[in-house]
């Protein structure tokens, strides 16, 4: 038997099942107990202290005395932010999720090299290390969480975690997007699994949703707002009128962007999550190499303030499109219409639309990061991990499955949207017939121009173009930026309209 039911005769005691210590009948099921403690009975067996065992369903790792629900053992390597989030949470609500698996989910090991984590940690000492060999090396174990962050250390203790048969908890979107389709093999090769809830959108479930709520629809239109650092930064600048380079400074003061805020606001992070959601959604992996990514540096106060007056507002927008069997993965600020939900999430929240062709359009919104959101997602997948083991089911739903080996990526150069600019240009006449010559030598057709007044003979204008081919636009703007009417770099943003 690959687990047991205990059943009371006498004196009630705790016994620990481990597969070090197991006896085997012809069948091939075994029973996993302490040494010592019993003596085999045929089907059933009957321990020291007077309980009796049957083979049930369930995991060889699970232990449990009268009346309680069985206790699995986690190693949590990473004792950060969303580490100690999730010690916290997982302790303070021990008892409700027991109710709601029937298993006891425990913390036997919390692993950080950094020692004041480690005392952070509301656990005895007996459950802390800095090893995290001996976290992987505990057969008692069978399921890692890796909260250590990076592409390094983390992909090596993920991959040594799978090759032991553990389940992996990761809410590591980067090595995810770098690496995905290694450790995706790994977790299918060593029959074993790896959930990654957390590394999307913090606590909005948009990996389950894709992968079991929406197992019946194809994906044409994927849209989200998943980094909450860069929504910060547009929605005080759209709020209250400020510069880019302020607001940022706000934002790393009040902890919702880094000392080094490239990863955030360079776009790099919500490019992780998209290539993560447009592989899951497309059944191949896109890779983070084909993802376009763009930030949002660029983006001024005269941007937020002629986009709300046109009827828009400025987002970093991760967007998945596929049609004609061709899929576009690409992140970067987008205007889209102020009478779109998207446009009224606001601050470090975070949103993904979701079109199926089944269902229809739907909308996620929630906290996209800290310690609380993010722990929520972790624990839940534990939640998954733990049932799974108990039913005797690891791979019950694998961590990806490839279901579209020859579809096809659409590049950026052949992207077609519409588009706004913004160009530095000389105040005096037939500015724009020079500029308006260049865009309809490449075929593009201008919706509108609106021109800024100004002090000097410099002045910004602002022109909206029709739909067009993304490379014919990149083209035609180097080439403005070559007149001699033109005095700075000409600011592009895609326009979305979500038809």
């Amino acid at each position: 038997m690959d687990g047991a039911r205990v059943a009371r005769t006498g004196k009630a005691r705790w016994t620990s099942f481990r597969p070090a210590h197991c006896f085997q009948r012809a069948n091939g099921c075994s029973l996993s107990l302490e040494p010592n403690a019993v003596r085999a009975t045929g089907w059933s067996a009957v321990l020291d202290g007077g309980f009796s065992v049957a083979p049930a369903a369930g995991g060889r790792y699970f232990s449990r005395a009268l009346s309680n629900p069985p206790e699995l053992n986690i190693g949590l390597v990473g004792a950060g932010v969303v580490g100690g989030g999730v010690v916290k949470n997982l302790t303070r609500n021990a008892d409700l999720l027991a109710d709601r698996l029937g298993i006891r989910l425990r913390l036997k090991w919390v692993c950080d090299k950094d020692p004041s984590r480690l005392a952070a940690v509301a656990l005895p000492d007996a459950a802390k290390t800095a090893d995290a060999q001996q976290v992987l090396a505990d057969p008692d174990v069978p399921i890692v969480v890796e909260l250590v962050g990076g592409t390094g250390f983390a992909k090596k203790l993920i991959l040594d975690a799978l090759s032991r048969g553990k389940i992996v908890v990761t809410a590591n979107k980067a090595l995810l997007a770098h690496h995905g389709e290694e450790i995706f093999a790994a977790a299918a090769r060593h029959k074993t699994n790896l959930f990654y809830e957390a590394s999307v959108a913090g606590g909005i479930p948009i990996i389950k949703t894709l992968r079991e709520g929406f197992v019946a629809n194809h994906f044409p239109l994927i849209y989200g707002i998943v980094n909450g650092t860069c929504n910060y930064i547009l929605s005080r600048m759209s709020a209250e009128g400020k510069d880019f380079s302020e607001v940022l400074a706000e934002a790393q003061r009040l902890g919702y962007a880094e000392a080094d805020p490239g990863l955030d606001i360079d776009g790099i992070d919500t490019a992780h999550k998209a290539t993560i959601l447009a592989s899951l959604a497309h059944g191949f992996w896109t890779g983070y190499d084909n993802t376009y990514v763009e930030g949002i540096r660029h983006v001024s106060q005269m941007d937020i303030q002629v986009a709300r007056e046109l009827g828009y507002a400025i987002k970093l927008l991760a967007i998945i499109k596929s049609t004609d069997g061709a899929v576009e993965v690409r992140v970067h600020p987008t205007l889209i219409p102020q009478r779109h939900v998207l446009a009224s999430v606001n601050g470090v929240f975070n949103a993904v639309a979701v079109r199926g062709d089944v269902v229809g359009d739907t909308m996620f919104y929630g906290r996209g990061a800290g310690a609380d959101a993010t722990s929520s997602a972790v624990i839940a997948d534990l939640a998954d991990a733990a049932l799974n083991l108990k039913f005797g089911s690891v791979q019950r739903i694998p961590a990806f499955v490839s279901h579209r080996l020859h579809a096809r990526l659409r590049t950026i150069d052949d992207v077609e949207s519409r588009y706004y600019l913004r160009l530095t240009v000389e105040d005096r006449a037939g500015v724009i017939a020079k500029i308006s010559k260049v865009l309809g030598d490449a075929q593009i057709s201008i919706a509108s121009v609106l021109q800024r007044e100004s002090d000097t003979n410099i002045v910004p204008l602002i022109m909206m173009l029709h739909t067009a081919r993304d490379r014919a636009v990149r083209d035609a703007v180097a080439e403005i930026d070559r007149l001699d009417v033109v005095k700075d770099k000409t600011v592009v943003l895609r326009v979305e309209s979500f038809d």
